[in-house]
Formats: structure tokens, sequence, C-alpha cells
């Protein structure tokens, strides 16, 4: 994986992860307003278009390194490479899928991630009947495969989308391959050794939460 900037551990470490958690959401917005032709954006401004309080952002802001500009705001091209860096965005990382159903196909073609610095650059599968096939130009190589794929791309991501029942094996090859963080959309928790990040996306939980809060809005609503 390339990395672009080096940071020190400590200004990685010093953010805290609610903070980590609202960059994306800065920086869409951020592009945003570079879009349309916007130079300077204000703590106060970020704060209305996201529903939070100016003193949570200046606080968020803090953490970039950038300072504002009393009455004129920040100037939105030092946010976004700050908020890049910070997350690790400013360079490419690649990255293997492993299991192209449905919603791994969808990941494959999805450009969107070239724009936080994560390329697909290989694919693979268990199903004989899809090797061979390209999806958004990557073909797909056999799991077989594997080991020799990660050592010799050098990678240090996978994305996992294979069925629950294969996640733990799967995971146990990646790791054993020198794979240093997965992002496991399968529904299974992962057991994996300590050199090994899981970041785990679960479809079901971010469903469940929005139907509750649907529920509750419907409440409050006929109260």
């Amino acid at each position: 994986m390339k990395w672009g900037v080096q940071m020190e551990k400590h200004e990685i470490f010093s953010i805290p992860l609610p903070a980590i958690r609202r960059f994306p959401a800065y920086l869409r917005l951020l592009k945003e307003y570079q879009a349309n032709g916007e130079t300077w954006i204000s703590a106060t401004k970020l704060a209305d278009d996201l529903q939070l309080k100016p003193i949570q952002v200046r606080k968020d802001m803090a953490y970039t390194g950038v300072e504002g500009k009393p009455k004129v705001g920040f100037l939105i091209e030092e946010l976004i490479l700050a908020i890049r860096r910070h997350l690790g965005w400013d360079n490419t990382s690649d990255a293997v899928l492993l299991g192209v159903g449905n919603l791994g196909s969808a990941l494959v073609g999805y450009k969107g991630f070239e724009n936080y610095g994560l390329r697909i650059v290989a694919v693979l599968d268990a199903d004989p009947e899809k090797v061979g096939n390209r999806i958004a130009g990557v073909q797909v190589l056999p799991l077989e495969r594997l080991e020799e794929t990660i050592r010799r791309l050098k990678i240090n991501i996978a994305i996992l989308t294979v069925p629950a029942e294969a996640a733990q094996y799967t995971a146990n090859r990646l790791a054993n391959a020198g794979i240093r963080g997965i992002w496991n959309f399968a529904p299974k928790d992962l057991r994996v050794p300590d050199h090994v990040i899981v970041q785990r996306t679960d479809l079901a939980t971010g469903l469940a939460e929005l139907s509750s809060k649907i529920k509750l809005k419907i409440f409050d609503e006929n109260r």
C-alpha cells in the first residue's frame, strides 16, 4: 500500500474516533463547495449543512491542523488536503475483493472508491463459472490463487463479500497471506490474529437502526 505523506504515530491516534467518522461527511461537503466555486467555508455553514453544533465542527477542524481566519472561515482546499491526509486517502491503496455475488460485483463496479484512496486491483471467487469473467474491467481469478495474488501485488487490504459459512476460512487464508486489514461485509464475526484489523459493515444492523428511527419518528408525529 502506498501511503503518500508520512504521519507521526501520535498525530494519527490523537484524533478521537467520532471525529474520524465525521471526516468523510466533511470531505463530501467541502468538495461540493469547491465545485461550486467557493474558496472559504465557515464552521457555522458546515455545522448547519451537517446538522451539527458549530463548536463540534471547530473542534474537529482543530484536529486537522488547519487554522481558520476570524469572520472568514477555513480555506477549503487546505481542509480537503488535511482531511484526506489524516484518513490516509491522500494516495491510493490497492485491495483484493473475495466473492463476486451481487454485493461483491456492485462494489467492484463502484468508481467512487478511488475518491477515497481505494482501488480494487484483484477479484477472486470459488465458483468456476465466474472465474475468467470480467467485472468493471477486472478479471475474476480462482480462489486457489489467493496467496500468490496478494504477495505478488503486495496487497494489504481485503474486501470480504463471501457467504457467512466461508468467511472465517477465507479470513484465515487472508491473514496467513499477509493481509493487514479486512473490510468484512459477510454476516459473520471473524477471529483474526492481532496484526490484522477487521472493520465489519453489517447491513442488517444498519437496516435495524433505520427501521427503529422511522418507527420512533412516526410515533412522535402521531402523538
